[in-house]
Parts: C-alpha cells; sequence; structure tokens
C-alpha cells in the first residue's frame, strides 16, 4: 500500500489532507474523544494548512505565527473557529528560549501527548522538532525534498537550505517514528501505533523507499554548465578574483 493513492487536497498543497485523513481513520481506536492539532507558521490557519481540514471537523488546535500581518489575519480566523487558540511567535529550539515549542505549548491546555503536530516554517524546522519533548501521535514535518535520500543536512540558512530526508529520518527514528509517507513533507507515526497503517513490510524496513523524487531537479548541459561557473567563482579567493578582473579589463582595450 501507499499512501499517496489517499492524496486529497482542501487547504494543503501536495495532498496531505487527504493521506491524514486517512491515517486517523485508520488509529480511530487510539485517538482521544477531545482531539488536538499543532501547526506553525499558520499563516491565517487556512492557507496551505495541513490541519484546518481537521478544525472544521471539530478538532482544537493550537497556531502559531510570528510575521505581524499574518498572524492579524490568523485572529480572524480564530473567531469564527473558537476552538483555535492563537499565539503569535517565532518558534525556536535552544532550550533557553521562551519561544522554545515546548514553553509555548505549556501556557495552553493542550495536553503533551496530542494528536498531530505540523511543521513547516521553511528553514529550522528539524532542530525544532528535536528540541520538543511532546509526543504528538502524528507528525507533518517540510523537507527539502530536492536533496536525495543519503545525504545529510540540516538547516544553517547559510551554506544549507533545509533539512535532508535523511536527517529528518534520523530525527523521527530517534524519537520513536516511523515513516509512512512522503509527499514533500514527511509523515511520520509513533510506533506504538504504525502497524495499524497497514505499510507493506517493504516500506517499513526500508523507508527510502517512500522517497517521491518529483522534486529532484533535472538539468540540461547549458544549466549544469552555468552552476559550474557560479561554484568555480565561489571558490576563487576574492583578491585573485580582483586580479583576473583587471586583467580582463586590460585585455579588452
Amino acid at each position: 500500500m501507499n499512501l499517496l493513492d489517499f492524496r486529497k487536497n482542501v487547504y494543503s498543497q501536495n495532498g496531505e489532507d487527504g493521506v491524514l485523513e486517512y491515517i486517523f481513520e485508520k488509529i480511530a481506536d487510539a485517538l482521544p474523544p477531545e482531539k488536538w492539532c499543532v501547526e506553525f507558521g499558520a499563516w491565517d490557519g487556512q492557507h496551505l494548512s495541513n490541519t484546518f481540514h481537521l478544525v472544521e471537523q471539530g478538532w482544537n488546535a493550537v497556531y502559531i505565527e510570528g510575521d505581524d500581518e499574518k498572524f492579524d489575519d490568523l485572529l480572524k480566523t480564530s473567531a469564527a473557529y473558537p476552538k483555535i487558540i492563537p499565539i503569535k511567535a517565532m518558534v525556536g529550539y535552544e532550550d533557553s528560549d521562551p519561544s522554545r515549542l515546548d514553553h509555548l505549548l505549556e501556557k495552553t491546555e493542550i495536553p503533551k501527548n496530542f494528536d498531530l503536530l505540523s511543521i513547516d516554517i521553511d528553514s529550522c524546522d528539524l532542530a525544532v522538532w528535536q528540541s520538543f519533548s511532546g509526543h504528538a501521535k502524528v507528525v507533518v514535518i517540510e523537507i527539502n525534498s530536492s536533496v536525495r535520500p543519503g545525504i545529510l543536512q540540516w538547516h544553517d540558512g547559510i551554506n544549507f537550505q533545509g533539512n535532508s530526508f535523511s536527517s529528518t529520518l534520523e530525527v523521527a527514528k530517534n524519537k520513536g517514528y516511523d515513516l509512512v509517507c512522503h509527499t514533500g513533507n514527511l509523515i511520520f507515526v509513533r510506533k506504538n501505533l504504525v502497524q495499524m497503517i497497514g505499510l507493506c513490510e517493504r516500506s517499513m524496513i526500508y523507508p527510502e523507499t517512500l522517497f517521491m523524487s518529483d522534486f529532484i531537479p533535472t538539468f540540461n548541459e547549458d544549466t549544469l554548465l552555468q552552476r559550474l561557473v557560479i561554484c568555480c567563482k565561489s571558490m576563487i579567493p576574492r583578491p585573485l578574483k580582483q586580479t583576473v578582473k583587471k586583467i580582463l579589463k586590460n585585455t579588452s582595450k
């Protein structure tokens, strides 16, 4: 079975609404009567949301957004859906950071072992999850899907943009989760619940087989040459660059 077959967008971007709907149907017996989800960055609570479809079905939600304008939009959504708890913050991951996810959620009534966590902040998603002590039943986390499996990469905002499939998989295993689907985001289920999903044995043993290669860029000869030139330029020391510029300027006269 491949959970990609259940992809459907109501508010999500890459079919997550349908995949999550299937997952929660399968683990329904493990869910409490009052269901909770957390999402950040939440934007207005609806735009490309992995959880708002569930809020419409009566779920409680903690939505976290750090941008001023987007948070104003989130307040409008939460006014229409009182089960949404809006929090204005840029989520951190250092132990002493007051905006670390644990600290933010402590201010709400959400249980520590809630039902769904969705992380999409286009940066330190993995560091935030790694530092979080809560145990959501299902986790959706954005990765850089253009990085092939086998490469360990953590976002640093300078040399590496986004977190890789394999680095995220490593953190998930250490936290007690198994991968069940890759949509562009990775979707994990806690190990004690994953057998309820019905994945084939191969996918369970070799999660790399779930990697979807649609996001791997393709290059023709021209784009490869351009990237090679850019790479070579970045390796040339600044004084040498200036010397080369002077030589080229003189030869053009």
